[in-house]
Parts: structure tokens; C-alpha cells; sequence
């Protein structure tokens, strides 16, 4: 196989590798920039508050994070399991409506793992 041809085929899949690695950069470079200044503070003897470093720029842990990933997921799965029942309402393919939810159940459990980890984690009070 060519070497232009086979570039060609896989750009779509090196084009999503190099949007996750530009962003991923961005962030780690502005989470760099933000502890340097926070360091440098610190060495001068000023007293750093949670609220200051947030106003530098630094992100809080999102609490809801977990709740918010695992519902997405769920839905996700119930649109699988929807639509393998629609195969089998407009084709009658009977393999459509036990495969589906097979394949939904990956991003279901999932999913209500990280409701349970929303739920039940351990709450930080600080």
C-alpha cells in the first residue's frame, strides 16, 4: 500500500489524537503557569487562600463531576437498548433486540458506577 494512501485513510484518526493532545497541552501549560505564580508567592511570604488560587486560574473539582459522567452514560445505554428495540419493531430482526442491550450494559454499568461514586464518595467538607 502506498504511503500517501494509507495517510490519507488514517487522518481522521490522527486528527482526533493531535485535538486531544493540543488541548491537553493547553491545560497542562496553563496549570504550570498558575503554580509557578502561586510558588513564586509563596517564596515572597504572601499567604495563599483556596479562593485566591482560584482566581488565578485554577479549576475546583467539580463534587458533581461523577453524577454528571454517569447519567450521560446511562442515557447513552438507554438509547442503545431504544434503538436495538426499533430494529426489531421496523425489521423484525429478533438478533437486534437481544444484541443492543448487550452493548448497552458496557456504558450502563458503567455509568451507574459513577452515579454510586457521586452518591456514596467520600464528601470533603473542606
Amino acid at each position: 500500500m502506498d504511503l500517501t494512501v494509507m495517510l490519507v485513510s488514517m487522518s481522521p484518526f490522527i486528527m482526533v489524537v493531535a485535538i486531544v493532545w493540543i488541548a491537553m497541552s493547553a491545560v497542562s501549560r496553563n496549570r504550570r503557569a498558575t503554580l509557578k505564580v502561586v510558588e513564586e508567592a509563596i517564596r515572597n511570604g504572601q499567604t495563599m487562600t483556596p479562593e485566591t488560587i482560584r482566581a488565578l486560574g485554577m479549576p475546583r473539582k467539580d463534587s458533581n463531576g461523577d453524577l454528571k459522567s454517569g447519567s450521560i452514560l446511562v442515557a447513552i445505554a438507554l438509547a442503545l437498548m431504544v434503538l436495538g428495540f426499533a430494529i426489531f419493531a421496523v425489521e423484525g430482526d429478533e438478533e437486534a433486540m437481544y444484541i443492543m442491550p448487550a452493548v448497552a450494559a458496557f456504558p450502563g454499568l458503567i455509568g451507574l458506577v459513577l452515579i454510586g461514586f457521586g452518591l456514596f464518595g467520600k464528601k470533603d467538607q473542606a
